[in-house]
């Protein structure tokens, strides 16, 4: 035992020369580096643990709502009559409703009709529709050829929903005329 820890060849002298090893106990570039990509994983895959789950939720929020106001667009123009799309920011809903008034029936979700609980919805639950603006009106129409129009039949001079989700915000927007929907982070 030398240099004050048991390593059999460290501490040895060389053959010939009268110094001590460098080797004794350090350790080597390629270990470090090793240990330094290990932690940095580890880093990369805490991040999304620790970000708040609001900025994902406004995102798919924005875009499910995008989504469903293209899908209304869609079929008015497929089945050649008005469809409306109706939000209530204070339940946190939107439907998808047929000329007659009717919730139209989901296409994925068969046996449930086409409405969005925002509450009650575990992936848009941080999410609040805070203010929706069809012309001052809460409900925008699309006609057969796809253009919207606010609740009372006119055409749509402003389509815009604004999403909250903690500090987050996003908007949804509609164009007048051509109905195209735009996210706005």
């Amino acid at each position: 035992m030398r240099c004050g820890i048991q390593c059999n060849r460290c501490c040895d002298r060389q053959k010939g020369r009268g110094h001590l090893k460098a080797a004794c106990g350090g350790f080597t570039l390629i270990e470090i580096v090793i240990v330094i990509v290990i932690f940095a994983i580890a880093a990369m895959m805490a991040i999304p643990i620790m970000t708040s789950g609001a900025s994902f939720q406004i995102r798919s929020a924005a875009n499910v709502i995008a989504a469903d106001l293209e899908y209304a667009k869609t079929i008015a123009i497929s089945k050649g009559q008005s469809f409306s799309v109706v939000f209530d920011k204070t339940t946190e809903t939107y439907r998808i409703e047929d000329q007659a008034g009717a919730v139209i029936p989901h296409p994925v979700k068969k046996g449930f009709g086409y409405i969005v609980d925002f509450r009650n919805d575990g992936r848009l639950s941080k999410v609040d529709i805070e203010d929706v603006s069809f012309d001052a009106t809460s409900v925008i129409q699309f006609d057969y050829l796809g253009s919207p129009y606010d609740a009372t039949g006119n055409p749509l001079n402003s389509g815009v929903i604004t999403l909250k989700a903690g500090q987050m915000a996003a908007t949804v927007n509609v164009e007048p005329v051509t109905g195209f929907i735009s996210i706005v982070d």
